[in-house]
């Protein structure tokens, strides 16, 4: 069996002369099983650089066996002799395949390695070059917005009776906080920031009231089981942030469950970690997005930027933890485990 793809289509005929060359002088002699390795790796090199399957490799190599045992069979050999020289070549073809096959796989297996390491690399150039002209772009956009927060505060001040000022207010919190996950993509913001102890339960109270309109709108129960001892020494902005978006994202999902719609927040102190869930009843994960959900740029929603949860990740890994995501048809958690801290 040979394709015409083969690039050394050309040495088959040699190949299989010097293999029945070696069969027959072990007939003879004990077989040099330093010289049957080379050959076998040599014959390996040069599927692999022919790019032919393992499978049509070893098919051929018994196609061979098959017909140098024809021979001997038709041979002048003694039938008493047979059954013994039948298996001293059946044990030179398993060796000389298990050395063919070996080189192979390694080979192989090298390719794999440098072309996932091409890949990681262009990825990561990728997400470097991204990442500077967010950096750049963000930046640009922050300081206007950040005088428009200002002044809408100032007008709310002096005017505190005028309509949906607290409605423009929580939108431009919101796209500020749009915005700030961007710099943590570009690697601009995600420099050493001063830490302080906080609690957990006062953090998700003062959560909870933040984005009460959205639990309110997305008609959603929640409810905190944290033990009110947990302090955590941490920086309090990026936690935030993170719990933020882990509570935003399943207020979303849980729209597209019908009722009962629910997400419970637990925090313990077990040991020398914190744990922290949050879980909601909304519909599963499913498997593949599982195995995707913290890397950039990965989103299932139509406007999403697919950012929120890679940062996440890098922030709780800054802070020496762990976050991680479970799915099934009753209940997706999201866990955080950080290290506890005197």
């Amino acid at each position: 069996m040979m394709s015409e793809y083969d690039v050394h289509k050309d040495k088959l005929v040699l190949n299989g002369l010097t293999m029945f060359e070696l069969i027959k002088n072990s007939l003879i002699n004990p077989i040099d099983e330093e010289k049957l390795e080379i050959f076998a790796h040599k014959l390996a090199e040069e599927r692999v650089e022919a790019n032919i399957n393992i499978g049509e490799f070893v098919y051929n190599v018994n196609l061979g066996r098959t017909e140098i045992l024809k021979y001997i069979y038709r041979s002048n050999i003694d039938h008493d002799q047979l059954e013994s020289v039948f298996e001293e070549v059946n044990r030179i073809f398993d060796l000389f395949s298990y050395y063919a096959v070996s080189r192979y796989t390694e080979m192989k297996e090298k390719q794999l390695q440098e072309k996932i390491q091409y890949i990681d690399q262009s990825h990561q150039e990728r997400l470097t070059i991204l990442g500077q002209m967010a950096s750049t772009f963000v930046h640009e956009f922050r300081n206007p917005l950040t005088a428009v927060i200002g002044f809408v505060k100032l007008i709310g001040n002096d005017n505190p009776d005028i309509k949906y000022l607290d409605i423009i207010s929580h939108e431009l919190n919101q796209l500020n906080y749009k915005i700030s996950q961007f710099l943590h993509v570009s690697k601009k913001e995600l420099v050493e920031k001063n830490e302080n102890e906080i609690s957990l339960l006062d953090l998700f109270t003062e959560i909870t009231e933040f984005i009460y309109a959205s639990i309110l709108d997305g008609d959603v129960k929640v409810h905190i089981d944290i033990e009110s001892n947990i302090h955590m020494v941490v920086n309090e902005d990026e936690i935030r942030q993170v719990l933020l978006n882990i509570l935003m994202n399943s207020i979303d999902a849980l729209k597209l469950r019908e009722t009962d719609r629910t997400i419970l927040i637990k925090g313990q102190h077990i040991d020398e970690q914190i744990i922290v869930s949050v879980s909601n009843n909304g519909p599963a994960i499913p498997k593949e997005s599982l195995d995707t959900i913290f890397e950039p740029f990965y989103t299932t929603k139509e406007f999403g930027t697919g950012i929120g949860l890679f940062v996440c990740k890098k922030i709780i890994e800054k802070h020496g933890g762990t976050i991680s995501c479970s799915s099934d048809s009753n209940v997706t958690e999201f866990k955080i485990i950080l290290p506890y801290s005197e």
